[in-house]
């Protein structure tokens, strides 16, 4: 490999950083992804409790990943959270029991509806696409009933699984394609 290439450069020109709040269920995922797209260890992941905050790095932009614990002593205050985000990534679980992918849905709903995030991007993975008892993207879109409840607004509805992390990037970069338009749009102004 010829290093010289990369020291010749100048410094890159600086990234945009967009502040995104990051919610779901516990054992929804949400740590595990944001610590593989950071490349960390996933072994030794416990539950988020409170919120952790994570820079994470992509090509054209960083995200400060605002990850908020899943746990119902935790949810109720995610609201008090929200101020500031310019994006949501919602994960859920899509092999979760039907109680659980009930709770999912109102959460999501209630996020979507939320003040402070109903006029921002939403990226919403449904996660462990790769556990057999998975719902399909189209059965958790129907079931979600994301095509009414989110009509106007934007949206990404993606599968995921912790071991492809290439979707889970394309996902994350339409997300920042998404923030990037909002972006130009608060600039026309």
């Amino acid at each position: 490999r010829d290093y010289r290439t990369l020291c010749c450069k100048g410094p890159p020109p600086p990234r945009p950083e967009y502040d995104v709040v990051c919610i779901g269920l516990m054992g929804s995922g949400k740590t595990s992804l944001l610590s593989r797209l950071c490349s960390e260890a996933t072994d030794n992941i416990v539950p988020t409790t409170g919120f952790s905050i994570k820079a994470v790095p992509f090509q054209n932009a960083i995200l400060n990943v605002k990850e908020l614990g899943g746990a119902d002593s935790i949810k109720k205050y995610w609201s008090r959270y929200y101020q500031g985000s310019q994006g949501v990534v919602f994960i859920l679980d899509s092999a979760s029991s039907e109680e659980d992918l009930e709770v999912a849905r109102t959460e999501l709903h209630s996020a979507l509806q939320h003040p402070q995030l109903c006029t921002l991007p939403f990226l919403i993975l449904a996660n462990h696409q790769d556990k057999p008892a998975a719902r399909s993207v189209q059965e958790i879109k129907k079931y979600f009933e994301l095509e009414p409840l989110a009509r106007g607004k934007s949206w990404i509805l993606e599968g995921s699984t912790v071991d492809n992390m290439d979707v889970v990037k394309e996902s994350f970069g339409q997300l920042i394609h998404l923030l990037e338009e909002k972006d130009h749009e608060i600039g026309r102004i």
